[in-house]
């Protein structure tokens, strides 16, 4: 058994097929087939059922797959700390990002990054919260950029920067020529949101709840650009982060 074979075993868990398996892992289908036989063999256990269309694995191969993602991901960590020890400051760091930022900060603090650090590769990944954290488990990401709080165990956070949110209105809105807003403004205003998995989404409602305003509930956005757009288009008000 090596990692090359476990590497094959999370390959089938993640397509569920032999064939995109083995191209996805730039080997044969017959190839693949034999080795997850070894593989099978020499743990003594089945590990896959085999059906015509697709590959199931057994509850003891989802078990095993599990810790051979656990196992790779230490060996990688491995590798690391003894790049680490060549050269701290080189090699790839994986950064999560979540949308509502990413078009906004990434432009501010990545070419910074890369001057400062031109031996590092910086490999950006934009997902909604539960993706991110999903990911940050299973070590495809090694930090990322998320709206507090995290309602995770088992993580270290540190607060990088508090930001303020900004009503957006059409510009004949009669809140529009407004320089100060009060709560009571937004009494019985409806209000533009994001889609459901957007953390900004959750914090606008309770805003909104707060000033005892109403989510617009025949829409909903999948990005801050969406609900710009929408707003001055006149078909609603929202609240966004001053960086947007």
């Amino acid at each position: 058994m090596n990692t090359r074979d476990l590497k094959y075993l999370i390959a089938l868990s993640d397509h569920h097929h032999f064939g995109k398996a083995a191209e996805a892992c730039f080997i044969s289908q017959p190839a693949l087939s034999m080795q997850i036989k070894k593989l099978e063999e020499t743990l003594g256990v089945k590990l896959l059922e085999r059906t015509n269309k697709s590959v199931l694995l057994t509850d003891i191969g989802v078990t095993i797959t599990e810790r051979a993602r656990q196992i790779l991901n230490h060996v990688e960590e491995m590798r690391d700390v003894a790049k680490l020890a060549k050269d701290p400051y080189r090699g790839e760091l994986k950064i999560g990002i979540i949308p509502t930022l990413s078009p906004y900060l990434l432009p501010l603090i990545i070419p910074s990054l890369a001057k400062k650090f031109p031996k590092i590769y910086f490999y950006l990944v934009e997902e909604k919260t539960a993706a991110l954290i999903e990911k940050l488990k299973i070590g495809k990401l090694d930090v990322a950029i998320l709206s507090l709080p995290v309602m995770e165990s088992g993580f270290s956070s540190s607060l990088l920067f508090e930001e303020e949110f900004l009503l957006a209105v059409p510009s004949a809105h009669p809140l529009a020529k407004r320089k100060i807003i009060r709560q009571d403004d937004l009494d019985k205003q409806n209000v533009l949101l994001l889609e459901e998995g957007h953390c900004m989404r959750e914090q606008t409602l309770a805003l909104c709840h707060k000033m005892h305003a109403a989510e617009t509930q025949d829409f909903r956005a999948t990005s801050l650009e969406t609900l710009r757009h929408m707003v001055a288009a006149g078909n609603g008000v929202t609240l966004m982060p001053k960086l947007a």
